[in-house]
């Protein structure tokens, strides 16, 4: 970093805590991957280097009127098009919505639509692992309170419900509204939300008409549910869910995101979502990649890949659980139960020297650190794609057990033999 001695004040300011962050190991650098073995990246269906792909998006660039290729401005002064509306209704249409508004990215959506759709008096009720663009939304809205609810708890958010009740007697007389948070797929955690519980017990405690079920669909896109349309399709919930954000900078492989819900919704945040209206739009060939993305998707495309990622996934399930060795399965918190999305959350005591371990054995793997989880489930994380292979796990695994050999061996060393046995037991 600059030297601290020719700086201003507030540059060694901002020094200090940055050599904080230093000292306690969870400093953020930029990274420039290499060629090896993808297990980190959210590109689930490998389409980001898909030929498929690239074809229909060149394609698409010929559509582009006068070959355009800015929109050159926000969408409420001279950025919009019909062949962004055009996009927006067939990516409605698609997932089953009454309307679509495409946004930057989905953290512009989500932190638009959390700091402007609650009205004073309601509430905001949300899992506890909710992603970090609905909490910079909420931290801007004017609803009256907001409340976590245990991660994927129904029986907790059924209690946190009550009390909104209980506090409330606008909400009571249906005067008030409470908006409940969930995301499809945890991106840290890789499991889904019990969404057809959260559905019912919503409609069960509240008044009719006081809840509204938001869910984030950002890593279930083109994953799960019929051609990828996402958990809520996939559940035939589409009726009961307020609003859904795709977005389309993991499994699709461009970038940007949709909010779907009603028209009048779509008035609503053309009106009063800052990030959409003080943002310049994207860019025509951005548009034309989301285009040619959903193309595949509706060409059905996307079910080949998935099915064999859902194959890859149950693969390294079961080479973690039987056919690991029993250092690995001490060493590290893994999954109990197949997970039903690509992503993996194996938790470790030493989860820097894990992922670097499998760095160097020419695998792209990371290390998650507080506070992007909570304090105590320090892991790495493991995500597959359908560009992975049979042979690409089997390394992946037997590359965890070379480290689990070598950092069993290093804490038996460092105590006696009944000890060491002892602390690599409590790990």
């Amino acid at each position: 970093m600059k030297d601290t001695k020719t700086s201003s004040p507030l540059e060694r300011n901002l020094h200090t805590t940055l050599e904080n962050r230093r000292q306690r190991s969870i400093l953020r650098t930029l990274t420039v991957n290499t060629q090896k073995i993808d297990f980190s990246s959210n590109d689930f269906l490998s389409l980001s280097k898909s030929p498929q792909l690239r074809s229909a998006f060149l394609n698409g660039l010929s559509s582009i009127p006068d070959s355009q290729i800015g929109s050159t401005g926000s969408r409420l002064l001279d950025g919009n098009s019909a062949y962004a509306e055009e996009l927006e209704r067939s990516i409605a249409a698609f997932h089953g919505a009454e309307a679509g508004l495409l946004f930057n990215s989905g953290f512009d959506a989500n932190a638009g639509f959390f700091a402007c759709v609650p009205q004073r008096g309601d509430f905001v009720v949300y899992d506890e692992l909710i992603h970090a663009s609905v909490h910079e939304g909420m931290r801007l809205s004017r609803a009256s309170k907001r409340l976590p609810f245990k991660h994927n708890s129904v029986e907790d958010l059924r209690t946190v419900l009550k009390q909104c009740l209980r506090e409330s007697e606008s909400l009571r007389q249906g005067k008030a509204h409470v908006i409940i948070a969930v995301e499809a797929v945890y991106s840290m955690d890789g499991d889904l939300a019990p969404l057809k519980e959260v559905v019912d017990v919503v409609d069960e405690v509240l008044p009719k008409g006081s809840g509204y079920v938001v869910i984030d669909e950002a890593h279930s896109t083109g994953v799960i549910g019929p051609k990828g349309r996402g958990l809520v399709c996939e559940l035939g919930l589409e009726k009961r869910i307020f609003v859904r954000l795709h977005t389309f900078g993991k499994a699709l492989a461009c970038n940007g995101a949709i909010i779907l819900g009603s028209e009048l919704l779509r008035l609503y945040l053309i009106n009063y979502a800052r990030p959409l209206i003080y943002s310049t739009f994207m860019s025509y060939p951005t548009l034309a990649a989301i285009k040619a993305a959903y193309f595949l998707l509706q060409q059905g495309h996307s079910e080949k890949l998935a099915s064999h990622l859902r194959l890859l996934v149950e693969s390294l399930f079961e080479e973690l659980n039987t056919q690991s060795t029993q250092a690995l399965r001490m060493l590290l918190v893994l999954p109990s139960e197949c997970p039903k999305s690509p992503i993996f959350s194996i938790q470790a005591t030493d989860p820097k020297g894990l992922a670097k371990h499998l760095q160097d054995a020419g695998m792209i793997v990371r290390a998650v650190m507080p506070p992007t989880v909570p304090e105590g489930t320090a892991r790495v994380r493991i995500c597959l794609h359908a560009g992975n292979t049979q042979a690409e796990i089997r390394k992946l695994v037997r590359s965890m057990e070379s480290w689990a050999a070598s950092r069993s061996r290093d804490l038996i060393k460092d105590t006696d033999g009944t000890s060491g046995i002892i602390a690599i037991a409590r790990l």
